[in-house]
């Protein structure tokens, strides 16, 4: 003999799992054999999360996403603070070493062509050794270090802390013809 179940039986595999509080008969529909399985399905999709309420659980469930981890936050100026003693410390170059040569092959094959003899579509490149690459850049990122150096006493005696380029250009016109080359 068949007993009819109402809605609010547990089957005995699901019975530590939270279910759906929907009134009836689970199915909302005839109650003759679909009764029990309707609420097992909504039990299951419950746990993984692929319920449609817009409600979220304090406690954690399997299945659930990982919470991300708060973002950091640093008071202003604490990070570039530690970024300067960082920079310093460190004796490694600063620009990248790629889009650096490209940009001297680009200008010495300017001057190349416009001084050939041969033409612009006969001109042969120039050919670069790396160390006399590496030269040109040690020697940049000296020279900007230094500029960036003295716009930054100008900014300060501006009575700022950010370089403006007024502070450049007074740096650069205060070095005179030679510009801090020689």
């Amino acid at each position: 003999m068949v007993k009819a179940t109402s809605g609010t039986h547990k089957p005995a595999a699901l019975s530590g799992l939270p279910m759906r509080s929907g009134g009836g008969s689970g199915g909302g529909g005839s109650g003759s054999g679909s009764g029990s399985r309707a609420p097992q399905r909504r039990a299951i999709h419950d746990i993984a999360g692929m319920s449609g309420s817009g409600k979220s659980s304090t406690s954690a469930r399997p299945g659930d996403p990982i919470a991300p981890a708060k973002v950091r936050r640093f008071k202003p100026g604490s990070k570039a603070l530690s970024e300067i003693r960082r920079y310093q410390k460190s004796t490694n170059l600063l620009i990248q070493k790629l889009p650096f040569a490209r940009v001297v092959r680009e200008i010495a094959n300017e001057y190349v062509t416009s001084v050939s003899y041969l033409g612009p579509d006969e001109a042969a490149g120039l050919r670069w050794q790396g160390a006399a690459i590496m030269a040109l850049q040690e020697a940049t990122e000296a020279f900007m270090v230094h500029l960036f150096e003295d716009a930054n006493l100008c900014a300060i005696h501006a009575k700022r802390v950010t370089i403006m380029q007024r502070d450049l250009q007074l740096a650069r016109r205060l070095r005179g013809h030679s510009g801090g080359l020689a």
